[in-house]
């Protein structure tokens, strides 16, 4: 019930929404009118967190406490390079960010990792992405100076 809530708060905010009444034979059917949240707006919504940061994450739970050992690994590698100050969307609070995301993105499962705006993948893309030193690059390109590439110039 909280996340209908919430889901229609967020809509009413928006100014997205748009007022419905149910029909039955063409007669209106008096308490049956809601609120809907139209799906450009939420998609909308999605772009501009995703936009919000250089580095945006939606995980299960939180950079502190990860809910699953994906998630998890998202977190470990960011930290690894790190990359501490990014914005993380627990998608275990919010059913329709969790499912809006993966449309959105056209990307079936969570976590997702998103660079400047753009998806670039899950756990399994940011972990090859990782051990192949792409990740590095990427994150200078954001202007993001990875802690790896500082170690290992230490260790020349």
């Amino acid at each position: 019930m909280n996340s209908i809530i919430r889901s229609t708060a967020r809509c009413l905010r928006a100014g997205a929404w748009q007022y419905r009444t149910a029909q039955n034979n063409g007669e209106l059917l008096s308490g049956w009118a809601r609120l809907m949240c139209s799906s450009s707006a939420a998609q909308k919504t999605l772009e501009e967190m995703v936009k919000k940061d250089k580095v945006v994450v939606f995980i299960k739970g939180t950079p502190a406490q990860p809910m699953c050992g994906f998630s998890n690994a998202v977190v470990q590698i960011l930290r690894m390079h790190g990359v501490d100050n990014y914005a993380a969307y627990n998608v275990l609070d919010d059913q329709d960010i969790r499912e809006g995301i993966k449309t959105f993105s056209n990307w079936p499962t969570i976590p997702q990792v998103f660079f400047n705006g753009e998806f670039v993948g899950g756990c399994d893309i940011l972990l090859q992405m990782h051990q192949s030193g792409d990740l590095v690059e990427e994150l200078q390109k954001l202007g993001i100076r990875s802690a790896l590439s500082d170690q290992e110039k230490e260790s020349k």
